[in-house]
């Protein structure tokens, strides 16, 4: 195994990790579900689904079950992912499959069913030649790394720096609400209620949870966007543990949590972008960079949906979520004719790539993919 080294998401790709879809049959509806996808279940069959859980049984959860054609649609389109990667001479890894009988994981005063390792961008950065796991805010997701164990100890017995961030409780104490109680950061309303979280005696107060997909890497400079408490506990984390090394820079608000459907680094001096507006939640020196902003979505481009059974989990923006294979080189849904006909005007070779279910699953193929090996280095692309 060649070390581990990926500084950025765009100098040539050599090895990557391609998640796996395998045994994706359902979504738990808890607290922490909830929250981490509030912007987009607002409005489904009841505003927020918080105080309706927390008011029942403790540690009960809804699960919610995926329609198995869509998850065997979707388990085809990752592993077509996979092969064409393979087939730009990239080298691909994959993590371990969820068993198809996989037992509920537990926590303390929780349980929940796991989730493939499908989304590994999520619980995971890469920073250099260190692995950096993240701290969960989804309770199903908890364990998922250990799906990318054997991968991990690879790269580690190559010499890769290995370090997991502090891991939460996850009581429902432990979330900060005021993303979501504040009705004027949301995308529209009016929101439920939220009532007290239910006290437990494992509670510790506000805890640090930041996903891997909140951080935009650009050499020795981070953009971690943040907003609430919870993202600021572990954005000051990544900040002490990397010293002065790195420059973390913190934006507030620009997405509730992921960044990578709202911003992506295509190039130096280049990126693609959601609206021209995040050219003005950027830091100062990034603002002059070219920032390429796509038509908007076509409404036909999308599956129908059945708003009382399929849980849609992401906005129709998540095709802007594209994986680059070098600084010319895009893959991007096959669907989006609209953005892939822009990057060619732009001076990009497109690589068209089916995915069908983009909404249903939470991810694109950003989202998909953690890019190990890059010929980039640690470099400064600010001054």
């Amino acid at each position: 195994m060649p070390r581990l080294n990926s500084h950025d998401d765009f100098t040539p790709l050599k090895e990557v990790i391609v998640g796996s879809a395998a045994n994706y049959v359902g979504h738990d509806r808890d607290v922490s579900f909830e929250l981490f996808h509030h912007e987009n279940l607002k409005g489904f069959r009841s505003d927020w689904a918080y105080p309706r859980l927390t008011r029942a049984a403790a540690g009960h959860r809804e699960s919610w079950t995926i329609k198995a054609r869509y998850a065997q649609e979707l388990h085809e389109d990752v592993e077509a992912l996979a092969a064409t990667l393979a087939g730009l001479g990239v080298a691909v890894h994959r993590p371990l499959p969820l068993p198809a009988d996989a037992a509920p994981i537990a926590g303390l005063g929780w349980a929940a069913a796991p989730t493939p390792a499908l989304n590994i961008r999520d619980n995971t950065l890469i920073l250099g030649d260190e692995i950096i796991e993240t701290p969960p805010a989804i309770r199903s997701r908890y364990l998922e790394t250990r799906l990318l164990a054997p991968v991990f100890t690879a790269y580690w017995e190559a010499g890769a720096r290995w370090t997991t961030m502090p891991r939460p409780t996850l009581t429902d104490n432990s979330f900060d609400l005021s993303y979501a109680r504040d009705t004027a950061t949301t995308l529209g309303g009016p929101t439920e209620a939220i009532d007290d979280p239910r006290p437990s005696p494992y509670d510790v107060g506000v805890e640090m949870m930041l996903d891997g997909a909140q951080v935009l890497r650009l050499g020795r400079d981070l953009v971690v966007n943040v907003a609430q408490e919870n993202h600021a506990r572990g954005a000051e984390w990544l900040e002490r543990h990397l010293g002065h090394e790195y420059r973390v820079h913190q934006v507030w608000r620009m997405a509730d949590n992921h960044i990578d459907s709202m911003v992506l680094a295509l190039r130096p001096g280049v990126f693609l972008a959601r609206h021209d507006g995040i050219r003005d939640l950027m830091p100062e020196p990034l603002r002059s960079w070219r920032y390429i902003v796509p038509p908007e979505p076509d409404p036909g481009t999308f599956p129908v949906y059945d708003d009382y059974e399929d849980l849609v989990l992401t906005s129709p923006y998540i095709d802007l979520n594209v994986l680059s294979v070098d600084e010319h080189t895009v893959l991007v849904n096959e669907e989006c004719t609209g953005l892939a006909k822009l990057l060619e005007t732009e001076g990009f070779d497109v690589v068209p790539v089916r995915h069908r279910h983009r909404r249903l699953f939470g991810g694109g193929f950003h989202c998909f993919t953690l890019d190990t090996r890059r010929t980039g280095g640690f470099d400064d692309y600010l001054s």
